[in-house]
């Protein structure tokens, strides 16, 4: 238990301080130059770091999932995504310094909700934690899709990355429904879609 608390503490760590993760993928965004005007800089800078903080949620939840699994098999498979999921931060911290801008200050408060979240819906019962998953990457699937039409057109790193990002969060989603995850209540759903909504409100702006 103790080496659990140690490692998960290192994770918080990590995940919560800029440049302390590497991506075991390339970043798909690394290649070529983009020049965007000062306004389209900052609103691409914004809708970054929203995505940056929504990768901050996700090891968290995946984290808070996997220390209450009950089955190895859902605990390994929440590790393995919030391993791919690093990539993600990974990718989204690189952006974030070549738009000249820096994460969201609220992260930790986001990490913490979303930690809490994940370990009530591991002690809910493997199914119900899976649902979870699925729901959760479903909307964020979504959300990538709007910033995909709402990143400005010439930002071709950003699209890669958000593009590739959406690819992996299908199949995160994907992979849930098929180890067994139960569909949630409509009140479940809804809640985390305002949730998702406040995060996102105020990590374009601060």
């Amino acid at each position: 238990m103790i080496d659990e608390l140690i490692m998960n503490f290192d994770r918080v760590l990590k995940t919560l301080v800029p440049g302390s993760v590497q991506a075991r993928r390339k970043n798909p965004g690394a290649e070529g130059t983009v020049e965007l005007g000062e306004s389209e800089k900052k609103h691409a800078a914004g809708l970054m770091r929203i995505n940056h903080t929504g990768e901050v949620c996700a090891q968290a939840l995946y984290q808070g999932q996997a220390l209450t699994a009950r089955l190895p098999e859902v605990r390994g498979s929440m590790q393995d995504a919030a391993q791919e999921e690093i990539d993600h931060l990974s990718w989204c911290e690189d952006r974030l310094a070549e738009l000249d801008s820096r994460p969201s200050l609220f992260n930790p408060v986001w990490y913490g909700l979303s930690f809490g979240l994940g370990a009530v819906a591991g002690l809910a019962g493997d199914k119900w934690s899976l649902g979870f998953v699925a729901e959760t990457e479903r909307q964020v699937c979504v959300h990538l899709e709007d910033h995909l039409k709402k990143i400005p057109e010439q930002d071709n790193k950003s699209k890669a990355i958000l593009n590739q990002m959406l690819k992996d969060e299908g199949q995160h989603a994907e992979n849930a429904k098929q180890a067994g995850a139960a569909q949630l209540p409509a009140i479940v759903r809804s809640t985390m879609g305002l949730i998702a909504s406040v995060m996102k409100t105020t990590s374009y702006k601060i």
